[in-house]
């Protein structure tokens, strides 16, 4: 029996696998769920299938070369390696190293996205690397840094959240996305304290009802000034924790100034939550984080991807924290502020540099300080290193320009689904002169690729994850690989020596991971006190972990810092920064449109890649939906269960009618798992943020036309 972890979202739920006989099942593993604090033995649909894909008959089991006559054909590990690297070689010499780019994955392991990073740089010569994490949680780092000083998702345990009062919940459904989840909003329930903010009456919302709390349902993209009057409302009425502000942040003054004009009646004409209830819900927050100070129950505001992926994703995390530093939570044991991490590693994963800006420990690129110590532990000069690349929308607008990158390396992620504006992407990719996917299934993305490498799945590796809460787990193996798939580490090192790279590219786990250590050291995210052999057995450690920590593996003990902030903020004076933002309107819809929101599913995880490859997922939402209020549907003469054409300016998407009351009027509802004339992301635009880069995701325009089919 192997005790590990879930290969989908940042939960991280605890599992335990045993290899069964060919005699007594079709599976290799057998799949349970395990007492851990995520999950405490739960798991859902997703969690409880993830074996099936294990010994798929799709698997990739062997590289794949692009023949003349368009198709894909086996060729052995050598021919692979030896084309990679003689192709990256050319280009590099004929166009420089920026000719070549690299994009990574918030599900690859912690050493796997730390040697991809050094791979990058060092190997290549490139600054052209980031990953899909800038899709996801970019905003809510751009957010959390400037107020804290420091980005981790959940600043606390999870667990810390089953005994909340009150738990105020911005843009997250965690009751489809992550299941296991719920458990731990039942405290607030049960004190009737849940506060759900999404324009659909999602499943989370749902939780709300009998009593458990209550749903403000925003009009589309008005999250930010739903914020700021909620903020308003603590100022002028004198709810807001002066003395808290007084002693442990900067800018009140500013900020103050800056929300005079959000009195709740403006607020509800752009956001349609009515005034009374503005009010109502900044009163209930004052009034549980002051019981919560005087020893009662605490309150936490949580943010999630449908307040952050949009062009104003960092600015609607900074008044989200701005209202819990008015309240006087974060850095106490009354409540905090935390966004919810959605991909697998999606925390460990922005952490070791395969983002564009960063380097490992959470260094910045452009520190020469930092830079100056990832060198010696790399071993070289830190000129050696390239300064900062492309953000992924800025990467993929490049690719096969004049001036851009020639050849790409993709691993563990799918941009032709999972990119907005996902037609531009998909147009990107064929312009480049070289395109290698690292993937285990043929992804939408392999399959335009050049040369597909087949890789390891997360039963058949070992390696370190970082969760949602900044806990660092081990994953362990428990299969023998298909003999013809490796291990990124491996593909790095093999390539490396053909590309006579400077440093050490080991392909073993454990040794990148003490490498890791010493590149981490002293940085925001420190692993340097974090030992194997500790999370073996089952030590509970979160980041920053600093070498001499002595670390205790004795159940319910917590080591390194599970809460940030008690003793102070990360900026120098150890004071959190007030950051006064402002909401841009945007552009009016033609009457005849509708707001798009798209989302996920219980059944399906990101692109779909795996979870469409399960059956009995695939069978439970076997076609996009697209979820849509009955009024609106009938004035668009839409019948339930008819085909429906969703378009605008960047494309089409065809999807069935859901009808709904949970939707609202003027807004529709498509997940974005789907491939092919079902991509809900050939309709979002690349529009991004202008501090975190982030695209916007959850909102666009689009108009609907019914499908007359044939009887």
């Amino acid at each position: 029996m192997t005790d590990t972890h879930c290969p989908y979202c940042a939960l991280q739920c605890g599992i335990t696998l045993e290899p069964n006989q060919p005699e007594h099942s079709t599976e290799p593993v057998s799949l349970k769920g395990r007492d851990f604090e995520t999950n405490g033995g739960a798991l859902c649909r997703k969690g409880y299938s993830a074996a099936k894909l294990l010994d798929h008959p799709e698997r990739l089991q062997t590289p794949l070369l692009r023949q003349p006559d368009g198709s894909l054909a086996p060729i052995d590990w050598e021919q692979a390696l030896d084309l990679v690297a003689s192709k990256a070689l050319g280009i590099r010499a004929e166009s420089g190293a920026d000719a070549l780019a690299v994009f990574g994955s918030g599900s690859l392991t912690n050493e796997k996205a730390y040697q991809l990073g050094k791979f990058a740089r060092l190997a290549l010569g490139t600054s052209r690397i980031d990953y899909n994490g800038r899709f996801c949680m970019s905003s809510a780092a751009a957010g959390t840094n400037r107020a804290f000083g420091l980005d981790r998702g959940l600043p606390f345990p999870l667990a810390d959240l089953d005994g909340a009062g009150m738990i105020l919940m911005l843009g997250s459904n965690v009751a489809d996305t992550m299941p296991p989840f719920v458990r731990h909003l039942t405290g607030a329930r049960e004190n009737g304290g849940l506060i759900v903010v999404d324009p659909r009456r999602s499943a989370t919302a749902k939780l709300c009802a009998d009593n458990a709390g209550w749903h403000l349902q925003p009009t589309p993209a008005t999250d930010l000034p739903l914020l700021l009057g909620l903020a308003h409302v603590l100022v002028a009425e004198s709810l807001a924790d002066t003395s808290y502000l007084a002693a442990r942040t900067n800018g009140f003054g500013s900020l103050k100034a800056s929300l005079a004009s959000w009195w709740p009646e403006r607020t509800a004409r752009i956001t349609g939550v009515p005034a009374e209830q503005i009010r109502h819900t900044a009163r209930a927050l004052a009034q549980a984080a002051s019981e919560a100070k005087a020893g009662g129950k605490p309150v936490y505001i949580l943010t999630g991807r449908g307040i952050e992926q949009h062009s104003n994703g960092t600015d609607t995390v900074t008044a989200a924290i701005n209202l819990a530093l008015l309240l006087g939570l974060p850095g106490t044991l009354a409540g905090g502020y935390g966004t919810i991490t959605g991909q697998g590693n999606g925390q460990g994963g922005r952490e070791h540099g395969q983002k564009c800006d960063q380097l490992p420990g959470y260094r910045k690129i452009t520190d020469l300080g930092h830079r100056a110590h990832v060198a010696r532990v790399w071993g070289v000069e830190p000129e050696a290193i390239p300064g900062p690349g492309l953000p992924a929308v800025e990467l993929f607008d490049a690719l096969g320009t004049p001036r851009g990158p020639r050849m790409m390396l993709i691993h563990g992620a799918n941009p032709v689904i999972s990119a907005p504006d996902a037609s531009r992407v998909a147009s990107s990719l064929t312009k480049l002169d070289f395109l290698v996917v690292c993937d285990f299934f043929l992804s939408e993305t392999a399959a335009q690729a050049d040369l597909v490498l087949p890789v390891l799945q997360w039963a058949e590796e070992e390696g370190t994850m970082t969760n949602l809460e900044g806990r660092i787990l081990r994953r362990r193996a428990a299969l023998t690989a298909p003999e013809n798939a490796r291990s990124e580490l491996w593909i790095f090192s093999q390539l490396a020596q053909r590309l006579d790279a400077p440093g050490c590219f080991s392909p073993d786990a454990q040794e990148v991971f003490e490498e890791l250590k010493l590149a981490s050291a002293g940085g925001l995210s420190d692993y340097s006190g974090v030992n194997w052999d500790d999370l073996d057995a089952g030590a509970a450690i979160y980041w920053p972990c600093p070498a001499g920590t002595d670390v205790k593996a004795q159940p319910g003990i917590r080591n390194g810092t599970p809460r940030l902030f008690l003793e102070g903020f990360a900026h120098e004076d150890q004071r959190a920064v007030l950051v006064p933002v402002y909401f841009q309107p945007a552009p009016r819809m033609d009457k005849s449109s509708v707001s798009l929101v798209t989302g996920r599913l219980l059944e399906h995880y990101q692109s779909g890649a795996q979870t469409r490859r399960v059956p009995e997922l695939a069978k439970a939402a076997p076609e996009p939906l697209l979820e849509i209020h009955p009024a609106t549907a009938l004035a668009h003469q839409i019948a339930q269960g008819q085909k429906v054409v969703i378009s605008n300016e960047r494309g089409e998407v065809t999807a069935r009618a859901l009808l709904s009351s949970d939707a609202r009027l003027d807004t529709v509802f498509l997940p974005f798992h789907y491939p092919d004339s079902g991509t809900a992301n050939l309709l979002t635009e690349a529009k991004v943020d202008p501090h975190s880069k982030m695209p916007e995701f959850k909102h666009a325009h689009v108009s609907l036309s019914a499908v007359k089919e044939e009887q």
